[in-house]
């Protein structure tokens, strides 16, 4: 049986991709009071778990259909197409990442810049570094969601052959996955040392079990994630990861914390996906879904609309993030590390970032409009370049 293919455009999953982007940002600039509003210090997930979901649905949209229509070969070169698009983009992003840094690092002769972001070792070896970036085995930091993204696309074409036919097969093979890769400790290898922050063999479940809610499976679930029972468990799981969230950060509270309930749940590790972040994002995505209908009527309002313009640009909007997020450690660093000019540096990343989801959205527009060829976009109004 093939799985449906929804053809109306869900705003929600551009509204929640465009705060997850602005979450990352806060989130990558170092001892930024302002994230503090980020939800990584309220529970056991963060913005990280929303981007990849999210990017797994949309990716569904866009070349579940072609598929259906073209066949596995278009559908699967398209595919492929994307995620050498985003490999580019990354390799650019690399390098002017780099040249930011060494920039900075040179000019205010302060050499922790280069230790901090994690590009020593380029400066120490940078033609052996070259290659591993390339290999995108060495990735400074903040850098390590679009490597992710590109292996989950390289592996995205037979799973969604599979979630077309037989979606609970689909899920059982990559639940088969993320339970082997624990089992056996498996992981890419990085450079110098170490693995992957982000396993692409664990975080492989969350992007297909989007890409499976898109295919039919959201629409499978709904009797559950309406159901009263369900949306109380889940306000019950955020209650309890809120409270072992603040016992990190208040003493006496993580003095009242059972000893055992720590032996049971510690380390929640993000690297490989633990199954308490599956499930607080689980929570957070039932409660969302019960909270805010598909044509809830804000959503097509301006107060919705920054959120939803960077969301649909996810790609550039993440790169910018990047270099904004160093540039708010260099103010703070160089300039002032008061609140105020946390709260300043935060406001104008986040301006800019929407000024330039617009500036986008615009200039496609205006591409659209205009004579010569179009950039393909499916029914669902979804264009490839936003999976």
């Amino acid at each position: 049986m093939i799985a449906p293919i929804p053809t109306e455009r869900d705003l929600r999953l551009d509204l929640f991709r465009g705060i997850a982007l602005w979450l990352i940002f806060l989130d990558h600039i170092p001892s930024n009071a302002v994230s503090w509003v980020t939800i990584r210090n309220y529970g056991f997930s963060d913005a990280t778990e929303i981007f990849v979901f999210i990017s797994g649905y949309t990716a569904a949209f866009v070349y579940g259909r072609a598929m259906l229509v073209t066949g596995f070969i278009v559908a699967a070169a398209r595919v492929l197409k994307r995620a050498w698009q985003i490999y580019v983009a990354h390799v650019f992003l690399f390098a002017i990442y780099l040249a930011e840094i060494s920039y900075v690092s040179r000019s205010f002769d302060n050499p922790l810049y280069s230790e901090e972001m994690g590009v020593l070792d380029f400066i120490k070896n940078p033609d052996v570094t070259i290659m591993q970036a390339l290999l995108l085995k060495f990735k400074p930091v903040n850098m390590d969601v679009l490597p992710l993204y590109i292996v989950l696309l390289l592996w995205f074409a037979p799973i969604l052959w599979l979630i077309l036919r037989s979606p609970s097969l689909a899920l059982v093979a990559s639940a088969t996955l993320y339970t082997l890769a624990w089992m056996f400790e498996w992981n890419f290898p990085a450079y110098p040392q170490d693995t992957w922050a982000f396993n692409p063999f664990a975080w492989q479940m969350l992007f297909v079990f989007g890409a499976w809610c898109a295919l039919g499976g959201a629409q499978r679930l709904s009797r559950w994630t309406h159901s009263p029972f369900v949306v109380g468990l889940a306000g019950l799981y955020l209650l309890f990861a809120f409270i072992i969230a603040m016992s990190w950060y208040i003493p006496w509270l993580g003095n009242a914390v059972p000893k055992f309930v720590g032996e049971l749940i510690y380390p929640i590790d993000k690297t490989n996906l633990d199954v308490l972040r599956i499930l607080h994002f689980l929570s957070l995505a039932v409660i969302t879904v019960w909270l805010i209908p598909l044509h809830w009527s804000l959503l097509k309002s301006r107060w919705c609309w920054p959120a939803i313009v960077c969301g649909q640009h996810s790609l550039e909007i993440f790169c910018l993030g990047v270099f904004l997020s160093f540039a708010g450690h260099f103010v703070f660093t160089e300039v002032s590390n008061r609140v105020l000019t946390h709260i300043i540096v935060s406001l104008a990343g986040v301006v800019i970032m929407v000024a330039a989801a617009s500036i986008i959205s615009w200039y496609k527009k205006v591409e659209r409009q205009g004579p010569g060829p179009r950039p393909p976009t499916t029914k669902t109004g979804y264009a490839e370049g936003n999976a």
